[in-house]
C-alpha cells in the first residue's frame, strides 16, 4: 500500500506515489491557483417557484433529531423525533399535542411511544383516566401503580385534594389560604360538571344552584374530619344552615327547598344507581405520586354505558390533577409529567359545560409546561357537543395545541381539520391515502389498518413531516389494544357453528 502524505503550504507540488491532499488555500507555486483571500460568497433568497427552476429537488427542512424517536420520514427516510417539551420556545409556545386518527390507525401506540420515551428522559407518566385499561401493561412494565376503579374494586373521591393534601394545614397562613382557595374552586367546578351529566341535571347549574353548591362545599370541607365527600355536600344542602340560606337570600324554608331541590337530586343520583359505590366515599387507594408511572383504570365501567364512563373520567381527572397540583405547590413533586388523555370525546359529550370543566381542570397543567396528549377520532366528536358555547371552546382545545399529529383520516375529515389548522393539498392527499380501503380479509387472515403507524406531524404553519413508526417486540406486547378482540375471534373460529356436528 502506498503511504499517504500531506503537503504543507511550502510544498512545491505533488510528490510521486503519494495520496495528494491540497493545502487549504492552494499550492504555493506559480500558476498553482493559490488564493490569498477566500470570499464567503453571497446568499440569495427566492420563492419556491423561482428557485425550483434552478434546483427542482426542493424539500422542507425536517424536525430536529432529538427527543423521542418515532421512525423514518416517509419521503426522505431521515430519522423523525418528537420532543414537545424541547420544542417550546423554538418551534412551539406550549408542549400540548393533539393526536387524531381513525380507530386502528395507531393513535394510542404513538402516545405510548411518546410516554415511554419521555419517562426515559425523567418525566413521570400519569394516565388519569384509562378507559380501556390499555395503559396498564406499560405502567406495570415501568414498575408503576395501576388503580382500578369499579364496583368491588378501588374507589376514587373526586373531592379529595390528593394523598398529600393533608399537609396543607402545615403551610404558612397566606400560602395555605391561597392553596385552599384553588382546591375549593376546582372542587366546585367539578361538582357543577358532574351534576350536569345525564345522571344529574342534564344541564349546567343555574346561578342559584351554583352558589348553593359552592357554599355547601365550603361548609362541608370545614366540618369534615379529613377530605369531604359528595354525601357530605348533600347533607349540608339538606340541613340548610343559616349561612347557606342567607347566601341564597331565601325568605323561608319552602323557597330554599325550591332552589336546591334539583341539585340535591342530581348529587344523590351520583351516589346511587349506576354510579353507586364509585365516587361516593373516601379514596381507597391514594395515587403514589412518587412512582414512575400511574394509571387510573376505568375499563370496569365500560359495561355501564358512556354516561357513567364520562362521569368517571371527570372524577378521576379532577382527583389526579388535584393530587399533582397540591404536591407541586408544596414542593414535594418537582418532576414534570406526561399526561395522555385518551378517549377525550367521551367526557366532552357527557353534558353541557363539560368543555369548561375540562379546561378548568387542566389549565394549571398547561401553564406548568407538562405534556398533555389529547387523543380523539374525529372533529365530528366535538361538533356533536350539546351547546354552541361548548363547540366553540372544544375547537379552541385543538387550536391551543401547537403540535398536531394526524393519523389516517378521510378527505372530508381533513377538510374540517384544515379549517382550524391549515393543511396543504399535498398533505391532505397523503394522509387521505393512508385511509384507503385495505384487503377485505375474506380468506380469514388478520387485517390491519392500511395506515397504521403512519403520521403527519405538523407544527404551526410549518410543512408537515410524514413519519412511519414500527414497534419493537417489547412495545408490541405492551401497546397491544386488541388482545380481547383477537381472543374472541379465535374462540369463535374454534367453535363449530350451531347445528353442525362432527362426522
Amino acid at each position: 500500500m502506498p503511504q499517504t502524505a500531506q503537503h504543507t503550504d511550502r510544498s512545491p507540488g505533488p510528490a510521486l506515489n503519494t495520496r495528494v491532499i491540497a493545502p487549504k488555500r492552494g499550492w504555493r507555486a506559480a500558476g498553482a491557483g493559490r488564493a490569498a483571500h477566500i470570499e464567503r460568497g453571497a446568499i440569495y433568497l427566492g420563492t419556491t417557484v423561482q428557485v425550483a427552476g434552478l434546483f427542482p429537488f426542493l424539500q422542507a427542512s425536517g424536525l430536529p433529531a432529538q427527543g423521542v424517536p418515532i421512525g423514518p420520514d416517509v419521503l426522505t427516510h431521515e430519522l423523525v423525533c418528537i420532543d414537545p417539551p424541547g420544542w417550546v420556545g423554538t418551534l412551539t409556545s406550549n408542549p400540548s399535542m393533539w393526536i387524531q386518527g381513525q380507530p386502528g390507525s395507531g393513535k394510542s401506540a404513538l402516545a405510548k411511544r411518546i410516554c415511554l420515551g419521555l419517562v426515559g428522559y425523567g418525566y413521570a407518566l400519569l394516565c388519569p383516566g384509562d378507559v380501556k385499561g390499555e395503559y396498564a401493561p406499560l405502567v406495570h412494565a415501568l414498575g408503576g401503580q395501576v388503580v382500578r376503579v369499579g364496583r368491588g374494586l378501588d374507589r376514587i373521591n373526586p373531592l379529595d385534594s390528593g394523598p398529600l393534601g393533608r399537609l396543607v394545614d402545615s403551610r404558612p397562613t397566606e400560602e395555605r389560604d391561597k392553596l385552599l382557595a384553588e382546591v375549593t374552586a376546582r372542587r366546585s367546578e367539578l361538582l357543577g360538571a358532574l351534576v350536569a351529566t345525564a345522571h344529574g341535571l342534564g344541564r349546567r347549574p343555574n346561578a342559584e344552584e351554583a352558589a348553593a353548591l359552592t357554599c355547601a362545599l365550603r361548609l362541608a370541607t370545614g366540618s369534615a374530619a379529613d377530605q369531604p365527600v359528595v354525601p357530605d355536600v348533600i347533607r349540608v344542602l339538606r340541613q340548610a344552615p343559616k349561612e347557606l340560606t342567607d347566601r341564597l337570600m331565601c325568605r323561608n324554608e319552602s323557597e330554599y327547598r325550591a332552589q336546591v331541590r334539583d341539585v340535591v337530586a342530581a348529587l344523590e343520583n351520583l351516589c346511587d344507581g349506576p354510579l353507586a359505590g364509585l365516587f361516593d366515599g373516601p379514596t381507597t387507594t391514594p395515587l403514589d405520586l412518587a412512582s414512575t408511572a400511574v394509571s387510573v383504570d376505568l375499563s370496569a365501567l365500560l359495561t355501564a354505558g358512556d354516561q357513567v364512563v364520562a362521569a368517571g373520567l371527570l372524577a378521576t381527572w379532577a382527583y389526579s390533577y388535584q393530587a399533582v397540583d397540591v404536591a407541586r405547590a408544596l414542593g414535594l413533586d418537582p418532576r414534570p409529567r406526561v399526561l395522555p388523555l385518551d378517549e377525550l370525546w367521551r367526557a366532552l359529550r357527557a353534558g353541557p359545560g363539560m368543555v369548561s370543566a375540562f379546561d378548568a381542570i387542566t389549565r394549571l397543567n398547561r401553564a406548568k409546561g407538562e405534556v398533555s396528549l389529547m387523543l380523539t377520532h374525529s372533529l365530528r366528536d366535538l361538533e356533536a357537543l350539546p351547546t354552541e358555547e361548548d363547540r366553540a371552546k372544544a375547537a379552541g382545545l385543538m387550536e391551543r395545541c401547537d403540535t398536531l399529529v394526524l393519523a389516517a383520516q378521510p378527505a372530508g375529515e381533513l377538510a374540517r381539520v384544515s379549517a382550524s389548522k391549515p393543511l396543504t393539498d399535498a398533505e391532505r392527499e397523503l394522509v387521505a391515502s393512508w385511509a384507503s380501503p385495505a384487503a377485505t380479509g375474506i380468506d380469514g387472515t388478520a387485517q390491519t389498518h392500511p395506515g397504521r403507524g403512519k403520521y403527519l406531524i405538523k407544527i404551526g404553519h410549518r410543512v408537515g413531516v410524514p413519519a412511519s413508526m414500527r414497534l419493537t417486540a417489547a412495545e408490541a406486547a405492551m401497546f397491544d389494544t386488541d388482545p380481547k378482540f383477537r381472543q374472541m375471534s379465535a374462540a369463535a373460529a374454534a367453535t363449530p357453528p350451531a347445528g353442525r356436528g362432527q362426522r
